[in-house]
């Protein structure tokens, strides 16, 4: 009798308790299940700033480490909206434009009306979430696909920027304030006190959430692995902080271009914001339930209209926030604010980064991700001197190579009994 007590307390501490080769195993298993998550953004992205390294190392100094932050951070903010929206198995197709037309609030309420900037960020927000509001009821109450729905708001919102802007104006953002977001940076002592409490609260979060899951018998990670994991993420940010504060400027005597860019914690409060939305909340659960299989969550008592029309609103406010980082970073709003690729580079992002087409399967980190791979192919080729339809062709390339590894993913899940 002793013996099987011994036994079964052997196997709820082994169970409570893994080892890191346990986890490994576990890791290894989903992947050839087919749950390969955010592995294939990151390994492209190790591999394209390995090869643009290589052919130009210009690509490792400072100040173009810098403008990696800079120059993804609207399509990595917008791709962090659709995530909601991709999760239902939806399409905004929208959300560019929407973010040029927020763009244009923000611009003609600061500089027409003559507002302060905290009225003018809130407008173009409210704006951002009344259109996801329209564009959510239409689909959940009246039944018209995403696609065809949002592809119609593309074509509008293109003459509601022209009509905002009269018919092509570009309207100047001077506001000291709305122009640091993209511009400006941090002090260096600001920049290690970010970097001091973001490992403290992963650390904290990850040992709370290991004891939550020991205590309820759940697999909890090893302490081991933990370590390893808060380890890796505190060299890793301590380098990009170390190389962030290195002085960026050509001529340092006249201008110090140093810090952090403060876009950084505005993406990094964003990315805390939703995962806790998506992991803590009802209404994320919610989102992945009707992502997985409405009719079951509709069965189930979840308010799906009230789902979708939630994932829109979120969709088409981070769409504002995007639309006033890029006319932050441009000092101005013209008609091509939110146009042109800024779509496709932001759904692009969702996907590259691991956010499944078909629904039920993402996270808002994956934007940040897909965000940094298409970052760092157009820094990467432009570097190389490579024209926009080199560009196109490597980001669609990327983008088809995602969307085949998430449909063979899914795929190979299916044959195992995953899904």
């Amino acid at each position: 009798m002793s013996k099987l007590v011994q036994d079964k307390e052997a196997i709820i501490a082994a169970v409570q308790a893994p080892s890191i080769g346990h986890s490994a195993r576990a890791y290894g298993e989903r992947v050839r299940g087919g749950d390969m998550g955010a592995l294939p953004a990151v390994i492209g992205l190790v591999v394209l700033c390995t090869v643009f390294a290589i052919a130009r190392p210009s690509f490792l100094t400072a100040i173009n480490f810098a403008n990696l932050f800079t120059q993804g951070a609207a399509v990595t903010v917008i791709a962090m909206g659709l995530v909601f929206v991709l999760l239902l198995g939806e399409i905004d197709l929208s959300a560019g434009f929407a973010s040029g037309v927020c763009a244009a609030v923000l611009a003609v309420t600061l500089t027409d009306l003559g507002q302060p900037w905290y009225v003018a960020v809130v407008a173009a927000i409210l704006t951002g979430s009344v259109i996801g509001v329209v564009l959510g009821s239409l689909v959940a109450k009246v039944g018209i696909p995403s696609f065809v729905v949002t592809l119609a708001a593309f074509l509008a919102f293109q003459g509601v920027v022209l009509i905002m802007l009269d018919e092509g104006t570009n309207i100047s953002i001077v506001d000291p304030v709305v122009v640091a977001i993209a511009t400006k940076n941090m002090t260096p002592a600001l920049g290690w006190a970010l970097y001091a409490v973001s490992v403290v609260i992963y650390a904290a979060v990850q040992l709370t959430r290991a004891r939550r899951r020991a205590a309820r018998g759940l697999v909890a990670d090893p302490f081991s692995l933990i370590a390893a994991r808060v380890g890796s993420l505190a060299v890793i940010a301590g380098l990009a902080v170390y190389v962030l504060n290195l002085e960026r400027s050509r001529n340092p005597l006249t201008i110090s271009l140093t810090g952090v860019p403060i876009v950084v914690p505005v993406i990094l409060a964003l990315l805390v914001l939703w995962t806790f939305v998506l992991r803590r909340m009802p209404f994320g659960r919610h989102i992945y339930a009707v992502g997985g299989n409405a009719e079951a969550a509709r069965r189930a008592g979840i308010d799906v209209d009230r789902i979708k029309i939630g994932a829109f609103v979120i969709c088409s406010s981070m769409a504002a926030i995007g639309g006033i980082i890029a006319a932050s970073r441009a000092n101005s709003v013209d008609p091509n604010t939110g146009g042109s690729t800024v779509l496709l580079y932001a759904v692009g992002a969702a996907v590259i980064g691991g956010t499944s087409l078909f629904g039920g399967k993402g996270r808002v980190l994956d934007a940040v991700l897909g965000g940094a791979v298409v970052a760092v192919i157009e820094n990467g080729m432009g570097l190389m001197q490579y024209g926009s339809s080199v560009k196109y062709l490597v980001t669609g390339s990327v983008l088809l190579l995602a969307a085949g590894v998430d449909a063979l993913a899914r795929r190979r899940a299916a044959a195992a009994g995953l899904r």
